[in-house]
């Protein structure tokens, strides 16, 4: 193998011409490309990571905001439940002052028909007694006095 020394040192020349150029027309824009491309990818990892954080606060606060929506449902399923309570105990006494009501209202009634009824038995036994005293005298006696003695003789036994 020959090696021809001026092709080296053509080829060496020629290498550093062409990287010179090279590098006076594409280096730069190559490098300035390059670092677009690093700053917007920065930029894009910045915004990705501003974006997990939002998220993960957005995250926080609807947590806390779920929270306070179940605590407050419980709050008011409780303050219902408290109402209903009220309302139901406020019909169980309008119910037992009115079952109260009526049972006195029936006790009256009995006893005015005890009395009643008593007053009838009164006015029959004074009716036979007048009839009977009458057939034994078999005579007629003064109603009204005979009425009046065995209305006191009722009196006086307790009928």
């Amino acid at each position: 193998m020959d090696i021809n020394v001026s092709t080296i040192i053509f080829t060496i020349i020629n290498f550093i011409i062409l990287l010179l150029v090279l590098r006076h027309f594409f280096f730069d824009k190559v490098k300035n490309i390059i670092q677009e491309r690093r700053v917007e990818i920065e930029d894009k990892m910045t915004k990705a990571d501003e974006d997990l954080e939002k998220a993960r606060l957005f995250k926080v606060e609807n947590e806390r905001i779920l929270k306070s929506a179940k605590d407050e449902g419980k709050g008011i399923t409780e303050s219902y439940k408290q109402k209903a309570d009220k309302i139901y105990n406020e019909i169980v006494q309008d119910a037992n002052k009115e079952a109260s009501i009526i049972m006195d209202r029936a006790k009256l009634e009995v006893e005015r028909e005890k009395q009643k009824a008593e007053a009838e038995i009164k006015k029959q036994v004074v009716d036979l007694a007048v009839m009977l005293s009458e057939k034994a005298l078999e005579e007629s006696i003064d109603e009204e006095k005979h009425r009046k003695l065995i209305n006191d003789f009722i009196a006086k036994v307790g009928i």
